[in-house]
């Protein structure tokens, strides 16, 4: 058994790939091994783990928690999604970068997303459930928010001019980089 795991341009940010075992049955896969994972840096014993389901054209994001910061193992169990990663931490090198991956539940591809970080996503498919395991507790006072569309961000979301996507009232009214509540 193995995962693949690739760096991506902001280090501490990981695309997985587990191997997938099929045969006449269906198939087999492992998703979450310490042993592996801990040799790549994910370094965490599950907390919490969420499932979001949403229609096409739904975007949630970005978001953060600051007191407890949370890491996240993101995951796709049906459907597609556009997965983006931000470093929010002030002191970081790659401060207001972004990371991309377009998760499916065709090849169950996985996004570390390590404390640190506000996390968004856009639903490409007709629906998409999405799984995410957290290296802490989801504290609801503790949560912050950063506008999906910051013009300092540029995220390149994958979005048809002509049908924005579907938001939040809270995530509608997030702030933009400058102004959010960040990590040192």
């Amino acid at each position: 058994m193995s995962i693949q795991i690739t760096s991506t341009h902001i280090p501490e940010v990981l695309y997985l790939i587990p191997e997938r075992f099929e045969d006449e049955r269906g198939f087999f896969m492992e998703i979450y091994r310490t042993d592996i994972l801990s040799q790549h840096g994910i370094l965490f014993e599950p907390c919490q783990e969420n499932l979001s389901q949403s229609r096409h054209g739904v975007l949630r994001g970005l978001h953060h928690q600051l007191e407890v910061p949370q890491g996240k193992l993101v995951r796709v169990l049906q459907g597609e999604i556009f997965d983006v990663a931000v470093d929010i931490r002030r002191s970081s090198p790659t401060f207001g970068h972004w990371v991309a991956a377009r998760l499916s539940d065709r090849l169950h591809d996985m996004l570390w997303i390590p404390p640190g970080f506000s996390h968004g996503f856009y639903v490409l498919s007709q629906q998409a459930a999405i799984a995410y395991t957290c290296t802490a507790p989801y504290l609801p006072n503790a949560q912050a928010k950063i506008r999906w569309n910051d013009p300092s961000l540029a995220i390149t979301w994958p979005i048809d001019a002509d049908n924005p996507p579907i938001l939040s009232t809270a995530d509608a009214g997030a702030l933009d980089l400058e102004q959010a509540d960040l990590y040192p």
